[in-house]
């Protein structure tokens, strides 16, 4: 297992991708998640703080209340083009030698670590076949900005819309912190 870092979200020509970056290694390999996962990411990510715990909270929540710590993240296994992640837990009567292990998305293993800001570890294996020059991504990035800008503000508009004020609120808190201006 290579320690390993979310080096950037994107949304590409394919759907959203999170692009794991091994330590010192010029390669990232992209893990495709749908758009809610992106937004959980994020929020993880720049550390907001929602009026209301969303499912990655109330999991983190659950696992303090039980005395519970997550240690890592692995992606330890592609099979049939899905990546497979695990959270390591200890606490109570997991050890350090003998952790809980609980079989996870990838999304949802990244949303975690990125709240918990715990390490996460991907098999080598995993890299050399999937890994993918880091400048393929670089025209992408740039690229990718305003997409992800014009993502979150058509979600805004719907919840709007639907009168999801809650959900409205966070996605412009979510659009602030990634440095855009909102008209409401």
């Amino acid at each position: 297992m290579i320690i390993s870092e979310i080096w950037s979200i994107l949304k590409t020509s394919h759907g959203n991708a999170v692009l794991i970056k091994p330590k010192e290694m010029d390669i990232v390999v992209p893990v495709f998640i749908g758009t809610l996962e992106m937004q959980s990411i994020l929020v993880g990510k720049e550390g907001m703080s929602l009026s209301r715990p969303h499912t990655h909270d109330l999991f983190i929540n659950m696992l303090n209340h039980v005395n519970l710590s997550i240690k890592k993240v692995e992606v330890h296994e592609l099979k049939d083009d899905v990546f497979h992640a695990r959270l390591i837990m200890t606490g109570g009567e997991y050890t350090k030698e003998n952790p809980l292990v609980l079989d996870s998305r990838p999304s949802d293993a990244f949303a975690i670590a990125e709240r918990k800001k715990c390490p996460i570890y991907m098999a080598s294996q995993i890299i050399e076949e999937t890994g993918v020059p880091l400048t393929y991504f670089v025209s992408d990035l740039e690229d990718s900005t305003d997409d992800q800008y014009r993502s979150l503000k058509e979600q805004l508009e719907q919840a709007i819309a639907e009168e999801e004020y809650e959900q409205a609120a966070e996605i412009r808190d979510l659009l602030k912190l990634l440095g855009t201006s909102t008209d409401i």
